[in-house]
């Protein structure tokens, strides 16, 4: 890949594995930065050198130099996992050149995390004509922090959004067959199983506990959804019968 002259001082390249120590110092310089607007990194830094070390064969770099690393991005597959600019030269172009150059590496669209917390990356992200779309509570995370899931969808963005629905749908019908056989097992424990022994409460809690890693739906909008589970497990139970 040629490297592209983005001005008349700032190159972006390939990054290779000689850059890696570098980028991993540009990474904890602008996390350390960015706080409070993201949260503190729960690894040390040594951890953190190491880990780009360790990354140097499975993930694609792309650098901005100007004599030194200035900006980087890191990609794995579809995803962009990275995307920082040190913090002498935010606000100068730099982060938008690198994001112009991903959406060429990937026309067809690609997924980010970004902190709830980050205003201003998700600012810029939807600038640049990315959208947001999914807000969690941050569980799964590192930092234990709420995150946003954004994407650009290429240029196709009909295609792109459809197939991460096609992606979500595949995980749903593992995880709706997993509790289909669960309630359906659990009503051989109950002393009055099927419809007739659903619990309100229990119910309730359930769409709750699980509006709190989900909170852009609420515990209403979770509610309807897990009495339609429920009732199309126990109706599935009862017409088959104990075993």
């Amino acid at each position: 890949m040629t490297p592209i002259e983005s001005d008349a001082d700032v190159l972006i390249r390939p990054g290779t594995a000689e850059d890696l120590a570098e980028i991993a110092e540009l990474f904890i310089a602008t996390r350390r930065d960015a706080v409070p607007q993201m949260p503190p990194v729960v690894s040390d830094d040594d951890a953190i050198r190491q880990w780009f070390a360790d990354h140097c064969d499975t993930h694609e770099y792309w650098v901005a130099e100007d004599g030194e690393i200035i900006g980087f991005a890191m990609l794995d597959g579809a995803w962009l996992n990275s995307l920082y600019v040190g913090p002498p030269r935010q606000g100068s172009g730099i982060g938008s050149m690198l994001l112009d150059l991903i959406k060429a590496q990937r026309p067809d669209g690609f997924g980010l995390w970004v902190f709830a917390s980050n205003a201003s990356a998700r600012g810029f992200y939807h600038r640049h004509g990315l959208v947001e779309l999914e807000h969690t509570d941050g569980s799964a995370n590192a930092e234990r922090s709420p995150d946003v899931r954004m994407a650009w969808p290429g240029q196709d963005p009909i295609r792109y959004l459809r197939g991460r629905i096609d992606d979500v749908d595949d995980e749903l019908a593992l995880l709706l067959a997993r509790r289909f056989a669960l309630t359906a097992t659990v009503q051989g424990y109950k002393s009055t199983p099927g419809q007739q022994g659903r619990d309100s409460a229990r119910e309730r809690a359930i769409a709750e506990r699980m509006a709190a890693h989900a909170p852009g739906l609420g515990a209403d909008a979770i509610a309807r959804i897990m009495h339609a589970v429920i009732s199309e497990s126990l109706d599935a139970y009862e017409s088959r019968g104990p075993r």
